[in-house]
């Protein structure tokens, strides 16, 4: 049984962070944790007046304290920020007249056990770019929505499964420099250490 979900608040101002603060706190599912307790599992709500560049910077800020899943509040009047926003973690958006405490209690629960939930109407418009994507610029350039291409995936894959470099290259039948470049083609476009970490935010990130 799911215990209480850690959900950390950020506002812009601290008369919105107190009202949802004291929505939350006495839901008998949510603690609400303060900067310093923030983890993996903390789940972030950030409510802004709209999704924009400003509160991309936000969900930049606090996901480098540690939090990886949103809740987000806010209007969206463009749809540019849309991708941004999902890869950067925010798995729920609510509008600011339903954030009631209860419906926030909600999100925030199915997006602490995995789940999304998006309006209708934004979900269609981020589908539509999402496709408009993959058309116009992922499949001239041989890659998928997850930003790698079919035999970066591969690699990848079979890296993950332990396979050193020789015996990943005499599968797929590449030679073993081919191997290494990909795997370094990889590390330097998501900026990892090295090939373990990429196979760990590979998996972490549901890319393989």
């Amino acid at each position: 049984m799911l215990g209480r979900v850690p959900t950390y608040i950020r506002t812009p101002d601290p008369i919105s962070t107190a009202g949802i603060t004291a929505a939350l706190r006495g839901r008998s599912e949510i603690e609400v944790v303060p900067e310093g307790s923030v983890t993996a599992d903390t789940v972030g709500v950030v409510a802004t007046d709209a999704l924009d560049r400003d509160t991309l910077d936000v969900l930049k800020s606090v996901r480098r304290l540690g939090c990886r899943r949103f809740v987000l509040v806010a209007a969206v009047d463009s749809d540019a920020a849309l991708i941004p926003a999902v890869e950067l973690g925010v798995r729920a958006l609510a509008a600011r007249t339903e954030a009631t405490g209860h419906r926030l209690a909600q999100l925030v629960v199915n997006t602490a056990t995995g789940g999304a939930a998006m309006p209708p109407d934004v979900l269609g418009r981020l589908v539509k770019q999402v496709t408009r994507l993959q058309q116009n610029v992922l499949t001239p350039r041989g890659l998928d929505v997850n930003g790698l291409s079919v035999r970066e995936s591969e690699i990848l894959r079979l890296v993950a499964e332990g396979m050193d470099t020789r015996e990943v290259a005499n599968r797929l039948s590449y030679s073993e420099r081919t191997v290494k470049n990909v795997l370094h083609d990889i590390t330097s476009r998501f900026q990892l250490r090295n090939r373990t970490h990429a196979v760990a935010y590979a998996v972490r990130e549901g890319l393989i």
